[in-house]
């Protein structure tokens, strides 16, 4: 059994694999006092620690050095913890997940996959920003994430069509967070979100792309903090229409997310040179059909091509990832 951890700042969720087959799912909203630890210890104890014979966990930021899923070991832990400074709401809590682990089940094989991964095939004119070398140096460059969700779009659209993906999709992961990603013969080579999953589109409470100035005008009026709740907090689709879910917010905020997203879209056809098929997922995405069909019409002008709603698989992919690692 392998054991798919996505452990958070506030919550772990984790699902149990055999094989491909996912047969349990799990999760502690709230992490109380005794911190990942003994989220985890309770989930062990309420059934998911039977048969263990492997964990795999979600790693958000990957930085330069890890561009494939790899067996965790104290160099990739240290290596992980480098990357705090590029992701640090998320990074922390997910070393905290794979240290928990050692802890309750000393030597159970660990592995990490990490959501920048994916996008580590963008060229390099597409992952630097114009700024000085110093500090292009210092890791402020472009990214991208929900790359695990990317890839289990390509892998399933493998399945859909006989095993060959389009030459040229887009793919539309549209949820709380949204981003889109140019995926050319399988691989990403544009996405939306850039140095954090702050940039591209309109998102729940994201304000997405922002002039840079303005976000320095922000920093002086209500300092470095504020700045930073208020573009990822308090914008978004709960600053245009009252409420950060999608069915709930205003006509104009709707608007402005399908709107957005047609923009970004003709940037990531324009990288691939063309438009084959599109792909939607995330909760959006999936569930919303009048959304859907406004960036679709929005997108006319690229021609028609098959248009596919593909159910959301990060842990799926995680396990995937795990299991080819363990094979070889």
């Amino acid at each position: 059994m392998l054991l798919v951890v996505n452990a958070g700042s506030s919550s772990v969720k984790v699902a149990l694999f055999d094989g491909l087959v996912e047969v349990r799912r799990g999760q502690v909203a709230e992490i109380a006092a005794g911190g990942h630890l003994a989220a985890l210890e309770r989930l062990l104890a309420d059934g998911f620690g039977q048969g263990l014979t492997a964990a795999a966990h979600r790693v958000v930021h990957g930085g330069a050095r890890f561009v494939a899923p790899c067996r965790v070991d104290a160099d990739v832990l240290e290596g992980i913890a480098a990357c705090v400074p590029l992701a640090p709401l998320h990074n922390p809590a997910n070393l905290a997940g794979i240290r928990a682990l050692m802890e309750l089940v000393p030597g159970l094989p660990q592995f990490a996959s990490f959501d920048t991964a994916f996008h580590a095939t963008n060229p390099e004119v597409a992952r630097r920003y114009a700024l000085p070398v110093a500090v292009d140096a210092q890791g402020i460059r472009r990214y991208g994430f929900h790359g695990l969700s990317y890839a289990a779009i390509v892998r399933k659209v493998k399945e859909l069509v006989g095993g060959v993906v389009p030459g040229r999709l887009l793919a539309l992961h549209l949820g709380n967070g949204a981003s889109l990603c140019a995926i050319q013969r399988g691989l990403s080579i544009a996405t939306t979100m850039g140095y954090s999953p702050l940039d591209g589109l309109t998102m729940g409470t994201r304000s997405g792309t922002i002039d840079g100035n303005a976000v320095l005008r922000l920093a002086e009026l209500y300092g470095v903090a504020g700045a930073a709740r208020i573009l990822n907090r308090e914008s978004g689709l709960l600053a245009l229409g009252g409420s950060s879910d999608m069915r709930e917010t205003g006509r104009f905020a709707r608007q402005h997310f399908c709107y957005w997203a047609v923009r970004h879209a003709g940037s990531m056809i324009a990288a691939m040179g063309g438009l084959d098929a599109m792909a939607f997922t995330g909760g959006i995405g999936e569930n919303d059909a009048a959304v859907r069909d406004e960036i679709v019409k929005g997108l006319d002008w690229a021609g028609k091509v098959p248009v596919w709603v593909i159910a959301a698989d990060e842990e799926g992919q995680i396990a995937a990832e795990a299991m080819a690692l363990m094979r070889a």
